[in-house]
């Protein structure tokens, strides 16, 4: 497996892989042609150096997981740098087989290398699977998160 910055040319697979779940069937406009939007904020994170949207590639170079990284910078932990981990998708056909450990075990590493002291992440509590996965990974829910759609 090959980890990589995304390229626009990526975006389809990416938002393809997005829109392939229940929640994203429902967030998202997956569509031939893919609408512009996706491509500005493609765009917007692509030129954040505090923002990594990541894919992986196989052996025969298919996309076949994303993930997004971003880094907080902040004044607490003495001006530390958190890493937050979002939006990670494996493509359908490769789910099961130790892709998503590997991603995340090279997410926590390129946190560890950006300085970051803290990996965190956010789940749907609608996903129960993806959260017992974060508890095996050494994951620990110590905070309740919150949200007010606008």
């Amino acid at each position: 497996m090959k980890f990589r910055r995304a390229k626009r040319e990526d975006v389809v697979d990416i938002v393809g892989m997005l829109a392939n779940d229940e929640l994203g069937q429902i967030r998202e406009d997956f569509k031939n042609p893919l609408p512009d939007k996706y491509y500005s904020a493609f765009e917007n994170i692509d030129q954040d150096h505090n923002q990594e949207l990541i894919v992986v590639e196989n052996d025969e170079k298919k996309i076949i997981g994303t993930m997004q990284l971003t880094f907080v910078p902040y004044l607490t932990y003495q001006g530390g740098v958190r890493a937050q981990i979002e939006a990670v998708r494996i493509r359908e056909d490769q789910r099961g087989m130790g892709v998503g450990e590997k991603m995340f075990q090279w997410a926590i590493n390129r946190a560890k290398e950006r300085g970051a002291h803290l990996v965190q992440l956010t789940s749907d509590k609608k996903r129960p699977g993806a959260l017992r996965f974060y508890e095996k990974l050494g994951f620990k829910a110590s905070h309740e998160g919150m949200k007010l759609h606008l």
